[in-house]
């Protein structure tokens, strides 16, 4: 530790905040469940960043089939995707990070194996809706997690994906600590590369502290994702190898997990894209993408993916050369959100925001988001 980070104030003077450890692991634990944030979702996943939600701390994992709890996790996630997301908390004192690593690591795949056998999804359903004071409550929290209208149908289909997901073994593991020792990191590393299913990463969350001109105190903290790239074969943030994704192989996966409703807006997306634009298709392990891409000025700019998950990603950080200005963005970004069920952040003309190709299968959005597409093209084809 002892690292510096520097914070320029409002009268343009430079503050130094210095690197410290967290005062104690609770104070670490509470910090998470109270900034869930802190477990930075896009770069987990940077074409669909994940969104968490709390079902609660100190969750308590089973050895036997209706058995009383054995081990308690510090904290037990779920993603949009119904992806139970199980976090391990260390501060860089604790001896069995810097020491025996294989505790460590040991500790989290005993907590995962049982978790997948001994965990009904109707207990993690009960625990997360007790801590609400109403039913409602917890169902709000689901529909903004999903970012979709309160709906007990959606609710109730959320929790079955959670279920099926656990008896897939389709889980997340990630070490939270304010540091993570490199031995630890070609640990994780390994795991990744090789689990089928299972997605395991560190967060690693430096914490540094100071005070500002009137001795009020300053604190900020810096996660970063650790595991996902450093193995040599090529994999995506899940850990799977890549495979070379085609028309036929990205419209079999998206009708797999999607209504023929999204699937034919899909390929509408796709033939309104032929002989206009360049069709580039993914690699990814996990999910399949095509990117539609096109030149202006000597530039490649790549505006749209659409992915086998269901989401239409805006690429506008892509999108920052000429013609393609913050004025032109902000432009597509409203007609954008004129369709209804689309609402992509209005500061997200430097990022990649995505919307659901669900919102698309609405009366007239689908030719909405087309006549939009249609008009970005125009601004590409206009002479300088």
């Amino acid at each position: 530790m002892g690292g510096k980070i520097f914070v320029i104030q409002s009268d343009d003077s430079l503050q130094s905040l210095i690197e410290q450890e967290f005062a104690t692991e609770d104070d670490f634990q509470t910090l998470l469940e109270k900034y869930p944030d802190l477990l930075p979702g896009e770069q987990i996943n940077q074409a669909s960043p994940r969104r968490w939600l709390l079902v609660s701390r100190e969750f308590g994992v089973p050895d036997t089939e209706g058995g009383s709890d054995r081990w308690a996790l510090d904290h037990l996630f779920l993603d949009q995707d119904a992806i139970p997301t199980l976090v391990e908390v260390k501060r860089k004192s604790d001896a069995r990070l810097t020491g025996s690593r294989r505790e460590v690591v040991g500790q989290m795949l005993d907590y995962a194996a049982n978790a997948v056998v001994y965990w009904p999804v109707e207990k993690l359903r009960a625990v997360f809706e007790a801590s609400f004071s109403h039913v409602e409550e917890a169902n709000q929290a689901i529909a903004q997690l999903l970012e979709t209208p309160p709906d007990t149908a959606n609710v109730d289909e959320f929790w079955l994906r959670v279920g099926t997901n656990l008896q897939a073994g389709r889980i997340r593991l990630i070490f939270v600590a304010d540091h993570i020792p490199l031995e630890l990191q070609r640990i994780i590393e390994f795991l990744n590369y090789h689990m089928n299913l299972v997605e395991v990463f560190a967060v690693e969350i430096r914490h540094f502290v100071g005070e500002d001109k009137q001795g009020q105190p300053l604190k900020t903290l810096v996660p970063q994702v650790i595991g996902a790239t450093a193995l040599t074969p090529p994999k995506n943030s899940g850990g799977r190898l890549k495979e070379s994704w085609d028309y036929e192989k990205f419209f079999a996966r998206l009708a797999e997990k999607h209504d023929t409703q999204q699937v034919e807006v899909a390929r509408s997306i796709y033939e309104w894209a032929k002989g206009k634009m360049e069709v580039a298709w993914g690699s990814g392990g996990r999910d399949g993408s095509f990117t539609l891409r096109c030149n202006a000025d000597g530039k490649r700019h790549s505006p749209l993916s659409l992915w086998t998950t269901g989401h239409v990603s805006m690429q506008f950080q892509y999108m920052k050369a000429p013609p393609f200005d913050e004025a032109t963005r902000l432009v597509l970004l409203d007609k954008c959100n004129a369709i209804s069920g689309v609402n992509l952040p209005k500061d997200s003309i430097n990022r990649s925001p995505s919307f659901m190709l669900s919102a698309l299968t609405q009366p007239g959005a689908l030719t909405q988001f087309l006549e939009t597409l249609d008009w970005m093209l125009s601004q590409v084809e206009q002479p300088n």
